[in-house]
Protein backbone atom coordinates (compact mmCIF):
# COMPACT_ATOMS: atom_id res chain seq x y z
CA UNK A 1 0.00 0.00 0.00
CA UNK A 2 2.69 2.53 0.82
CA UNK A 3 6.35 1.71 -0.04
CA UNK A 4 9.07 4.24 0.59
CA UNK A 5 12.66 3.84 -0.74
CA UNK A 6 15.66 5.68 0.56
CA UNK A 7 13.54 9.10 1.34
CA UNK A 8 15.53 11.72 1.96
CA UNK A 9 14.53 14.95 3.17
CA UNK A 10 17.74 17.38 5.39
CA UNK A 11 16.57 19.89 8.10
CA UNK A 12 20.47 21.71 9.10
CA UNK A 13 22.27 18.93 10.51
CA UNK A 14 19.28 16.52 10.40
CA UNK A 15 18.88 13.89 7.77
CA UNK A 16 15.94 11.44 7.25
CA UNK A 17 16.91 8.81 5.09
CA UNK A 18 14.49 6.49 5.30
CA UNK A 19 13.16 3.32 3.70
CA UNK A 20 9.68 1.35 4.73
CA UNK A 21 6.52 -0.76 3.68
CA UNK A 22 3.15 -0.95 4.87
CA UNK A 23 1.53 -4.21 3.51
CA UNK A 24 -2.26 -4.38 2.33
CA UNK A 25 -4.66 -5.20 5.26
CA UNK A 26 -1.61 -4.84 7.52
CA UNK A 27 -0.68 -2.44 10.78
CA UNK A 28 2.55 -1.04 10.73
CA UNK A 29 4.17 1.12 13.53
CA UNK A 30 6.83 3.65 13.29
CA UNK A 31 8.38 4.46 16.98
CA UNK A 32 10.85 6.74 18.01
CA UNK A 33 11.46 8.92 20.59
CA UNK A 34 10.06 12.76 20.03
CA UNK A 35 12.58 14.17 16.90
CA UNK A 36 13.56 10.74 15.55
CA UNK A 37 12.05 11.77 12.36
CA UNK A 38 8.36 10.15 12.71
CA UNK A 39 6.34 13.51 11.57
CA UNK A 40 8.94 14.36 8.92
CA UNK A 41 8.04 10.70 7.19
CA UNK A 42 4.54 11.17 7.29
CA UNK A 43 4.67 14.37 6.08
CA UNK A 44 6.92 13.41 3.28
CA UNK A 45 4.55 10.82 2.81
CA UNK A 46 1.70 12.86 2.02
CA UNK A 47 3.35 15.04 0.23
CA UNK A 48 2.86 17.49 2.79
CA UNK A 49 7.42 18.44 2.55
CA UNK A 50 9.50 18.76 -0.29
CA UNK A 51 12.00 16.07 -0.04
CA UNK A 52 15.77 15.93 -1.11
CA UNK A 53 15.94 12.71 -2.68
CA UNK A 54 14.20 8.83 -2.59
CA UNK A 55 10.53 7.47 -4.05
CA UNK A 56 7.45 7.21 -2.20
CA UNK A 57 4.93 5.30 -3.77
CA UNK A 58 1.27 5.02 -2.17
CA UNK A 59 -1.60 2.37 -3.62
CA UNK A 60 0.67 1.92 -6.50
CA UNK A 61 1.02 5.43 -7.55
CA UNK A 62 3.86 7.91 -6.92
CA UNK A 63 2.76 9.89 -4.22
CA UNK A 64 3.56 13.47 -6.28
CA UNK A 65 0.77 11.68 -9.25
CA UNK A 66 -1.97 11.07 -6.67
CA UNK A 67 -5.32 12.45 -8.23
CA UNK A 68 -7.99 14.42 -5.81
CA UNK A 69 -9.67 11.40 -6.25
CA UNK A 70 -6.67 9.03 -5.10
CA UNK A 71 -6.62 11.15 -1.70
CA UNK A 72 -9.82 10.34 -1.03
CA UNK A 73 -9.15 7.52 -0.18
CA UNK A 74 -6.76 8.59 2.32
CA UNK A 75 -7.35 9.42 6.00
CA UNK A 76 -5.21 11.03 7.97
CA UNK A 77 -4.73 12.30 11.64
CA UNK A 78 -1.83 14.64 11.90
CA UNK A 79 -1.19 15.98 15.06
CA UNK A 80 -0.45 19.23 14.06
CA UNK A 81 -3.86 19.31 12.31
CA UNK A 82 -7.06 19.91 13.04
CA UNK A 83 -10.49 21.79 12.41
CA UNK A 84 -11.26 26.01 13.31
CA UNK A 85 -11.90 26.16 16.55
CA UNK A 86 -15.14 28.03 15.38
CA UNK A 87 -16.24 25.06 14.18
CA UNK A 88 -18.93 22.44 15.53
CA UNK A 89 -19.01 18.73 15.32
CA UNK A 90 -22.08 18.83 13.23
CA UNK A 91 -20.17 21.23 10.62
CA UNK A 92 -17.28 19.04 10.23
CA UNK A 93 -20.06 16.65 9.52
CA UNK A 94 -21.47 18.64 6.63
CA UNK A 95 -17.41 19.07 5.02
CA UNK A 96 -16.58 15.73 5.33
CA UNK A 97 -20.37 14.49 3.52
CA UNK A 98 -19.66 17.46 1.00
CA UNK A 99 -15.95 16.38 0.56
CA UNK A 100 -16.51 12.38 0.13
CA UNK A 101 -19.41 10.28 -1.20
CA UNK A 102 -18.93 7.40 0.94
CA UNK A 103 -18.67 9.66 4.09
CA UNK A 104 -22.49 9.66 6.37
CA UNK A 105 -23.19 12.54 7.90
CA UNK A 106 -25.28 11.12 10.49
CA UNK A 107 -23.44 7.88 11.01
CA UNK A 108 -20.47 10.49 11.92
CA UNK A 109 -22.66 12.43 13.87
CA UNK A 110 -23.82 9.26 15.74
CA UNK A 111 -20.03 7.85 16.57
CA UNK A 112 -19.02 11.15 17.77
CA UNK A 113 -22.04 11.65 20.48
CA UNK A 114 -21.31 8.13 21.28
CA UNK A 115 -17.40 8.99 21.77
CA UNK A 116 -18.76 12.43 23.96
CA UNK A 117 -18.42 14.69 21.15
CA UNK A 118 -21.29 17.13 21.55
CA UNK A 119 -22.42 18.84 18.11
CA UNK A 120 -23.35 22.31 18.79
CA UNK A 121 -20.28 23.38 20.67
CA UNK A 122 -17.56 25.02 19.20
CA UNK A 123 -14.38 23.12 18.77
CA UNK A 124 -12.24 25.38 20.83
CA UNK A 125 -14.36 24.42 23.56
CA UNK A 126 -13.00 21.06 23.42
CA UNK A 127 -10.70 19.44 25.50
CA UNK A 128 -7.74 17.89 24.24
CA UNK A 129 -8.68 14.21 24.24
CA UNK A 130 -12.15 15.47 22.36
CA UNK A 131 -9.78 17.01 19.93
CA UNK A 132 -7.38 13.75 19.03
CA UNK A 133 -10.85 12.10 19.01
CA UNK A 134 -12.35 14.16 16.65
CA UNK A 135 -9.85 14.70 14.29
CA UNK A 136 -9.69 10.74 14.42
CA UNK A 137 -13.18 9.66 13.53
CA UNK A 138 -12.97 12.58 11.01
CA UNK A 139 -10.31 10.40 9.26
CA UNK A 140 -12.43 7.20 9.68
CA UNK A 141 -15.95 8.91 8.18
CA UNK A 142 -15.24 8.37 4.96
CA UNK A 143 -13.94 4.47 4.48
CA UNK A 144 -10.48 4.91 3.54
CA UNK A 145 -8.08 2.53 1.87
CA UNK A 146 -4.86 3.90 3.89
CA UNK A 147 -5.24 5.69 7.24
CA UNK A 148 -1.98 7.71 8.31
CA UNK A 149 -2.27 8.15 12.16
CA UNK A 150 0.70 10.81 12.97
CA UNK A 151 1.12 10.24 16.81
CA UNK A 152 -3.04 10.13 17.47
CA UNK A 153 -2.57 9.49 21.21
CA UNK A 154 0.21 12.09 22.48
CA UNK A 155 -0.69 13.79 25.52
CA UNK A 156 -3.87 12.04 26.12
CA UNK A 157 -4.85 9.84 29.09
CA UNK A 158 -5.03 6.64 29.71
CA UNK A 159 -9.20 6.65 28.92
CA UNK A 160 -8.26 8.59 25.95
CA UNK A 161 -5.76 6.86 24.75
CA UNK A 162 -7.79 3.62 25.18
CA UNK A 163 -10.87 4.91 22.94
CA UNK A 164 -8.70 5.72 20.46
CA UNK A 165 -7.23 2.67 20.18
CA UNK A 166 -10.46 1.12 19.98
CA UNK A 167 -11.70 2.95 17.22
CA UNK A 168 -9.15 1.84 15.21
CA UNK A 169 -9.31 -1.52 15.98
CA UNK A 170 -13.28 -1.67 15.41
CA UNK A 171 -12.35 -0.04 12.00
CA UNK A 172 -10.05 -2.95 11.29
CA UNK A 173 -12.69 -5.60 11.96
CA UNK A 174 -14.96 -3.48 9.60
CA UNK A 175 -12.20 -3.03 6.61
CA UNK A 176 -10.11 -6.06 6.87
CA UNK A 177 -8.21 -5.00 3.40
CA UNK A 178 -7.46 -1.45 4.85
CA UNK A 179 -3.74 -0.61 5.65
CA UNK A 180 -2.40 1.67 8.77
CA UNK A 181 0.85 3.77 9.47
CA UNK A 182 0.99 4.71 12.77
CA UNK A 183 3.19 6.82 14.37
CA UNK A 184 3.86 6.87 18.22
CA UNK A 185 6.71 7.09 20.97
CA UNK A 186 3.99 5.23 23.41
CA UNK A 187 5.14 1.86 23.23
CA UNK A 188 2.08 0.35 24.40
CA UNK A 189 -0.07 1.66 21.72
CA UNK A 190 2.01 -0.42 19.00
CA UNK A 191 1.80 -3.90 20.74
CA UNK A 192 -1.26 -4.19 21.13
CA UNK A 193 -2.24 -3.02 17.30
CA UNK A 194 0.72 -3.12 15.29
CA UNK A 195 1.42 -6.33 13.01
CA UNK A 196 5.25 -5.15 12.62
CA UNK A 197 6.87 -2.40 13.60
CA UNK A 198 10.09 -0.08 12.60
CA UNK A 199 12.33 1.66 15.43
CA UNK A 200 13.54 5.39 14.00
CA UNK A 201 16.44 7.38 15.39
CA UNK A 202 18.40 10.07 14.13
CA UNK A 203 16.32 10.49 10.76
CA UNK A 204 17.56 6.37 10.33
CA UNK A 205 15.41 3.07 10.27
CA UNK A 206 17.47 1.25 13.06
CA UNK A 207 15.12 -1.73 13.28
CA UNK A 208 12.11 -3.29 11.22
CA UNK A 209 10.46 -6.91 13.24
CA UNK A 210 7.00 -8.21 13.17
CA UNK A 211 5.57 -7.28 16.63
CA UNK A 212 4.69 -11.05 17.50
CA UNK A 213 8.15 -12.35 16.70
CA UNK A 214 9.47 -8.80 18.94
CA UNK A 215 7.72 -9.75 21.90
CA UNK A 216 7.97 -13.12 21.42
CA UNK A 217 11.29 -14.08 20.57
CA UNK A 218 13.23 -10.56 21.69
CA UNK A 219 15.22 -10.10 24.78
CA UNK A 220 17.04 -8.45 27.46
CA UNK A 221 19.90 -9.62 29.53
CA UNK A 222 21.60 -7.66 32.18
CA UNK A 223 24.95 -9.17 33.04
CA UNK A 224 28.56 -7.41 35.18
CA UNK A 225 31.43 -6.69 32.68
CA UNK A 226 33.36 -9.62 33.23
CA UNK A 227 30.15 -12.07 32.18
CA UNK A 228 29.69 -9.99 29.26
CA UNK A 229 33.15 -10.34 27.84
CA UNK A 230 32.70 -14.06 28.07
CA UNK A 231 29.46 -13.70 25.86
CA UNK A 232 28.33 -14.99 22.42
CA UNK A 233 27.34 -11.83 20.55
CA UNK A 234 26.09 -13.58 17.43
CA UNK A 235 22.31 -12.78 18.31
CA UNK A 236 22.92 -8.77 20.70
CA UNK A 237 21.77 -6.22 18.87
CA UNK A 238 22.72 -3.88 20.99
CA UNK A 239 24.31 -2.94 24.53
CA UNK A 240 23.93 -0.21 26.47
CA UNK A 241 26.62 0.54 29.25
CA UNK A 242 25.30 0.50 32.81
CA UNK A 243 26.73 0.77 36.62
CA UNK A 244 26.74 -2.72 36.99
CA UNK A 245 28.07 -3.51 33.63
CA UNK A 246 25.99 -4.30 30.28
CA UNK A 247 22.12 -4.12 29.40
CA UNK A 248 22.29 -6.68 26.36
CA UNK A 249 18.95 -6.82 23.83
CA UNK A 250 18.91 -9.91 22.01
CA UNK A 251 16.89 -11.28 19.02
CA UNK A 252 16.89 -14.58 20.20
CA UNK A 253 16.11 -15.12 23.90
CA UNK A 254 15.92 -19.05 23.57
CA UNK A 255 19.38 -19.23 22.85
CA UNK A 256 20.55 -17.85 25.76
CA UNK A 257 18.39 -19.67 27.87
CA UNK A 258 19.97 -22.60 26.33
CA UNK A 259 23.23 -22.13 25.83
CA UNK A 260 23.89 -19.62 28.85
CA UNK A 261 21.75 -21.21 31.81
CA UNK A 262 23.64 -18.79 34.62
CA UNK A 263 22.53 -16.12 32.63
CA UNK A 264 19.21 -14.43 33.84
CA UNK A 265 17.34 -13.14 30.20
CA UNK A 266 14.27 -11.56 30.41
CA UNK A 267 11.42 -10.81 27.76
CA UNK A 268 11.91 -7.77 25.63
CA UNK A 269 9.38 -5.39 25.66
CA UNK A 270 9.12 -2.11 22.85
CA UNK A 271 10.31 0.17 25.69
CA UNK A 272 13.36 -2.10 25.87
CA UNK A 273 13.87 -1.66 22.34
CA UNK A 274 13.50 1.65 22.39
CA UNK A 275 15.80 3.11 25.60
CA UNK A 276 18.81 -0.03 24.65
CA UNK A 277 19.11 0.17 20.70
CA UNK A 278 19.10 4.47 20.97
CA UNK A 279 20.56 4.74 24.07
CA UNK A 280 23.10 2.13 23.55
CA UNK A 281 25.74 0.73 21.02
CA UNK A 282 24.47 -1.17 18.01
CA UNK A 283 26.40 -4.14 17.40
Amino acid sequence: MVKIDSLIKRYGDFTLDVSMNTPRGKVTGLVGRNGAGKTTTIKALLGLIKTDGGSVTVMGKDAAALTAEDRKKIGAALAESGFSGLLRVKDVADILAAMYDDADRDSFLRICGKFGLPDDKPIKEFSTGMKAKLRVLAALSHRSDLLIMDEPTAGLDVEARNEILDMLRDYLTENEDCSILISSHISSDLENLCDDIYLINNGKIILHEDTDRLLDSYGVMRVDEETYGTLDKQHILAVRKENFGYSCFADDRRYYEENCPGIVIQKGSIDDLILIMVGGELL
